[in-house]
């Protein structure tokens, strides 16, 4: 147990196990407060070395709003794959929808996302979340979306 909440803590070998996301991409370092089926807490440590900054903006880095939904996302397939104890060698989490995306604030290299997502429905391989992103306790973005397991084309 952790003592974020007493839900179960996710180290950054096992985030590499439970989805297939890889630099540059991987957008979730670890999670915490793991609540099988119904919640977690992704967290992204956002460094000015992230290949997006360079061209977004040079002179006024702000990570993407997408990539911040995404991480959202990644966060909440590490749920999904744990709760489901999916074999992500012959699977994969995919989005299937996304709504009420806004975001709040920038979010700028140095900065900490708390990524905290919640379980709305589930039913077999189907989840539907609401995620909202944090930095220093302030909402920088926030959406709901689904994501469904898909197996892997041959």
């Amino acid at each position: 147990m952790d003592d974020t909440g007493g839900g179960t803590p996710i180290e950054y070998a096992e985030v590499l196990r439970r989805i297939p996301h890889r630099y540059p991409f991987l957008l979730v370092d670890r999670a915490e407060d793991y609540r099988p089926h119904a919640s977690i807490v992704g967290i992204k440590n956002v460094t000015f070395n992230e290949p997006f900054f360079q061209g977004h903006f040079p002179e006024n880095p702000v990570m993407p709003g997408v990539l911040i939904v995404e991480a959202l996302g990644q966060t909440g397939a590490v749920l999904m794959s744990k709760s489901l104890n999916a074999d992500v060698t012959g699977k994969t989490i995919f989005f299937t929808g996304i709504s009420e995306a806004r975001f709040r604030q920038p979010v700028r290299p140095g900065d900490t996302l708390r990524m905290n997502v919640i379980v709305l429905r589930h039913r077999g391989d189907v989840f539907k979340f609401r995620g909202e992103a944090f930095v220093d306790g302030k909402i920088a973005a926030e959406a709901e979306f689904t994501a469904m397991v898909v197996e892997n084309r041959s």
